[in-house]
């Protein structure tokens, strides 16, 4: 392993103070002072402990975003105001992008290369390019009776509690809080505990632009405690989540007691499908990158590989070769291409998958193996699979890819589609006729041809069936933060 960049002052000053609730412009200490441990995956030493936000610390945190929201100086900023203080955030987040990435590296374990290429544009994105709604969400006149007047209004939902995965720590955040304000809410956001760090630097940021007391709200906690708290709370009239597909289960199964609105970015098992004319020269890559970017910790993550069955043995070989080539080591290493999973836990559940993929009678071509300091795992491929094991049905979340072989086009449509999970898919081909006839088939929210896991502050995000409902990005997004009021006139 390569000697890692040495840190930017500033992320050494962050780390060594204390690690606080950000609450009502200011960082509090919990109710209950009590602290946990965030770790630093490619060792497994602690890297800070950081209050814990509990029951009281949430209703703390409500009252604050909900006298923003009904009184505050935030209800009385006019859009292009709230647009400015977006847009300065964004500013404030490109100067600091260093910084960022350097903190999300030590908490994720993510290389440098992709949050600075990745993740931390994206993020400046959300803010910019949401800052540019605030003033362009307009309503209607409709033609109604000629004795009366009706118009459209989109109003804010009000207060917004999100609640954010750590696999893309400082990005989520973004997509979460950007379209919330851009609408006029007031947010109180969740951090994953894995990775709470790089929101409480955001919270400093948000400070310094001069986003009011109370619009931005960064509680770090448990979802067991401080995110069941911000779901039951009867004063947060709206819950943003994204994470596992049992968890938004609940969350959905909560909120119909206060009549939330949900969103849920919820779990997937992409299909990643290579059609017979397919370029492989992009196509193989582009497969591999497809599902160990990011140590295979992403949601649409193109974990079952589809290969026509003349070209399977080629395209495995190929795929042998990146997997071993592959350099892991400390985010923070330059050279490093895959960093550690983000916990113990994380490595214990993957591992336990390429166990019962192995006991289930699938062949490992590669991979499989751990270190026993730092969450690795090796990038594995699996071969002689069928749609009935676990490692073929189930979400790993992690460096873990199955591959089969198929016959024709309507067969690997209909396998592909054989799923509770529709977050995205992936589809390689030449063929022009093909490529739409696959993707107006494959029930998936993205289909992605000729490239995968591509995102854009302004291309809408989201799944079908069990991987959730309602769109991250772009326009859509907006639906998410706004009621539609109606108004009539009289005018007899």
């Amino acid at each position: 392993m390569s000697n890692s960049i040495k840190l930017s002052e500033k992320v050494t000053s962050f780390l060594n103070k204390p690690k606080r609730l950000f609450i009502n412009g200011d960082f509090v200490n919990s109710v209950s002072e009590k602290t946990f441990e965030t770790f630093n995956p490619a060792t497994g030493e602690v890297l800070a402990r950081v209050n814990e936000a509990g029951p009281e610390d949430i209703a703390k945190a409500v009252d604050s975003a909900k006298k923003a929201f009904e009184d505050g100086p935030w209800s009385r900023l006019s859009s292009a105001d709230r647009g400015h203080l977006m847009y300065k955030l964004s500013m404030l987040i490109e100067e600091n992008k260093q910084e960022i990435a350097e903190i999300d590296s030590l908490d994720n374990g993510k290389p440098m290369h992709e949050l600075l290429n990745n993740d931390i544009p994206n993020a400046i994105g959300q803010f910019r390019y949401f800052s540019g709604w605030t003033t362009k969400m307009v309503g209607q006149t409709i033609p109604v009776a000629q004795d009366s007047f009706n118009y459209t209004r989109h109003e804010p939902v009000g207060v917004a509690g999100q609640i954010i995965p750590w696999n893309f720590p400082f990005m989520m955040a973004a997509w979460k809080i950007a379209p919330a304000l851009a609408t006029g809410c007031t947010v109180i956001l969740k951090p994953a505990e894995q990775t709470p760090l790089s929101a409480l630097y955001l919270a400093e940021l948000a400070a310094e632009a001069g986003f009011p007391e109370g619009v931005i709200n960064i509680v770090p906690g448990f979802g067991e405690t401080a995110g069941n708290a911000l779901v039951k709370h009867p004063g947060v009239n709206k819950i943003a989540f994204t994470g596992s597909t049992n968890v938004g289960k609940s969350i959905m199964r909560e909120a119909a007691n206060t009549m939330k609105r949900v969103t849920l970015e919820l779990g997937g098992k992409s299909p990643n499908i290579v059609l017979p004319d397919a370029d492989l020269t992009k196509a193989t890559p582009g497969v591999f990158s497809g599902i160990m970017a990011n140590q295979g910790e992403v949601c649409s993550a193109g974990s079952r590989v589809y290969i026509q069955k003349n070209s399977f043995d080629n395209v495995m070989a190929d795929l042998m070769d990146y997997a071993k080539n592959v350099k892991q080591g400390s985010g923070l290493s330059p050279d490093t291409d895959m960093g550690p999973l983000v916990s113990k836990e994380q490595q214990n559940k993957v591992i336990s998958y390429i166990d019962q993929g192995n006991n289930e009678g699938a062949t490992m071509l590669t991979g499989g193996g751990y270190a026993d300091k730092g969450y690795f795992v090796e990038p594995t491929i699996f071969t002689d699979v069928n749609e009935q094991m676990s490692i073929a049905k189930e979400e790993i979340f992690g460096p873990v890819v199955v591959a089969m072989p198929y016959e024709n086009l309507d067969e690997i449509i209909e396998r592909a589609n054989d799923t509770p999970y529709g977050l995205a898919a992936g589809l390689w081909t030449e063929n022009l006729k093909n490529a739409h006839y696959v993707a107006n088939r494959l029930k998936a929210g993205s289909v992605w041809v000729n490239c995968f896991n591509l995102t854009d502050p302004a291309i809408p995000f989201g799944g079908y069936k069990e991987s959730g409902f309602g769109r991250e990005m772009g326009s859509y997004a907006l639906d998410n933060y706004t009621e539609v009021k109606s108004v009539w006139v009289s005018l007899d």
